[in-house]
């Protein structure tokens, strides 16, 4: 089921919400239990089973962890739990990526598994992941209530894509937690931002890169833009789903995680990762890579982390050669601004960091984006001019001028400016209550115009499902 859908607004949400607030507490993590069952079976019957599988072998290998601590089977089970979670999530999501790539290397002719992807396998692998280490650590008490510990795994406003919650962060609001008007409304006013950001934004940048990059004679002016739309348009889907997770998370009184700081106003990459994806650029710190010694160890040493952490990074988004370069891509200029670029940019004057991020990114996205890695070469390639492609024509003014408005608006939505004016408007004594007063008037409107483009059908599922 998709949060950008009438069947979730209009009834899955509402009556789970009535349901929710008409029980005890005692029966309330039943209900957001079974209601995410509900959510999930939706869309996918059979993979629920295996949802509620991972989630059973993390409760279960949570209890031995605990009842052998500090003896070798604490270990074991800890290595247990880890490998049985990784091999899952290998064999649903890489096994034909193995497949394919063992055909080409040794001219074999192995079948393709042609298995269909789990929704959000890659975060409730990560968020089981964190509950049976941080058991091991004594981070995390165990959960001998299995109902808490599946409702934890299964929570469906997080579930299909993050932000990466880990059991620390939400191990007290299990078990207790409080619900006030103050928390609702916040909520809800997060929500409808984020479907806004999804719905108008996010879809409509999205018909613009596809737009561009179908063009009949793709342009070099064609394909920065398409680079410039196609970043502005995952940032706004994810971000807008981090929102919405953020925001219904707030109403059942549970505080997830922000996962994104304005990515784009970074002055280096390294600053970029500190605000993108907040929650798997945390995972992979606080669980691959201070484990393998971070940086406190020899420098060859070091670049070996760094390189592992973002190959697994990128192959985390996806099963293809694209994604780990995407990964590596960014491991270069780590570096780079470790040793030289940093050195560098302080000199300058800050715009020229900030110039240098955005092509960066622009670039990355288009990596991130391509068909393989050979459709990463043909549009690298017409990015910076080979094969004679022509720097302008007609039609990607027609496209610029069409979409200039939603584009100038992504621009400034990814920037604190409208986050800034919002504040000082509500401090100020005079326009307070009309802000709070056109507050409620807003969030009519935008559901309005996303209903809109519900009955339409011109909204499309959010872009992180698919890893």
């Amino acid at each position: 089921m998709l949060f950008s859908s009438i069947a979730f607004l209009y009834v899955f949400l509402p009556a789970t919400l009535i349901l929710y607030f008409i029980v005890p507490f005692r029966f309330k993590n039943a209900v957001l239990l079974v209601a995410s069952l509900a959510f999930y079976f939706y869309g996918e019957p059979l993979y629920t089973f295996l949802m509620l599988g991972t989630a059973l072998s993390s409760y279960v290998h949570g209890l031995l962890i605990d009842r052998f601590r500090g003896k070798t089977l604490s270990k074991v089970f800890l290595w247990s739990s880890v490998i049985t979670s990784v091999l899952v999530l290998g064999f649903f999501k890489y096994s034909d990526f193995f497949i394919g790539n063992a055909n080409k290397l040794f001219g074999t002719d192995i079948s393709l598994l042609g298995l269909a992807l789990p929704i959000g396998i890659s975060f409730y692998t990560f968020q089981t992941l964190s509950y049976t280490i941080d058991v091991y650590r004594g981070d995390a008490k165990v959960q001998k209530s299995f109902i808490r510990l599946a409702t934890y795994v299964t929570l469906f406003p997080q579930l299909i894509a993050g932000p990466i919650v880990r059991y620390t962060t939400v191990e007290k609001e299990l078990s207790s937690r409080k619900h006030t008007f103050e928390s609702f409304s916040y909520g809800v006013n997060r929500f409808v931002i984020g479907m806004g950001k999804k719905v108008i934004i996010a879809d409509t940048l999205g018909a613009l890169a596809s737009s561009l990059h179908g063009m009949n004679e793709t342009t070099v002016g064609g394909m920065w833009l398409y680079a410039a739309a196609a970043s502005l348009q995952i940032y706004f889907d994810f971000s807008g789903y981090s929102d919405m997770a953020i925001g219904l998370g707030r109403i059942f009184g549970f505080h997830f995680p922000e996962n994104f700081n304005y990515p784009f106003i970074s002055k280096s990459v390294a600053e970029f990762w500190r605000r993108w994806h907040i929650s798997l650029g945390s995972w992979f710190r606080d669980y691959v890579y201070i484990p393998l010694g971070g940086n406190r160890v020899s420098l060859p040493r070091w670049g070996f982390n760094i390189l592992a952490v973002w190959f697994l990074t990128g192959f985390w988004h996806g099963a293809d050669w694209n994604f780990i370069v995407w990964g590596l891509y960014f491991a270069v200029f780590l570096v780079l601004e470790k040793f030289f670029l940093n050195k560098l940019f302080s000199k300058l004057p800050s715009v020229f960091s900030r110039i240098y991020v955005t092509l960066v990114i622009a670039v990355s996205f288009v990596i991130f984006n391509g068909n393989g890695m050979a459709g990463v070469i043909s549009d690298l390639g017409t990015m910076f001019g080979a094969g004679g492609a022509p720097i302008w024509n007609a039609q990607t003014s027609y496209y610029l001028s069409g979409y200039a408005f939603v584009l100038i608006a992504a621009v400034v939505g990814a920037t604190p400016l409208v986050k800034s004016l919002f504040t000082k408007l509500k401090a100020s004594k005079r326009l307070c209550y009309i802000v709070n007063a056109a507050e409620p008037l807003f969030q009519i409107g935008v559901l309005l115009v996303v209903s809109a483009y519900f009955v339409d059908g011109s909204f499309s599922p959010f872009l992180y499902f698919r890893f």
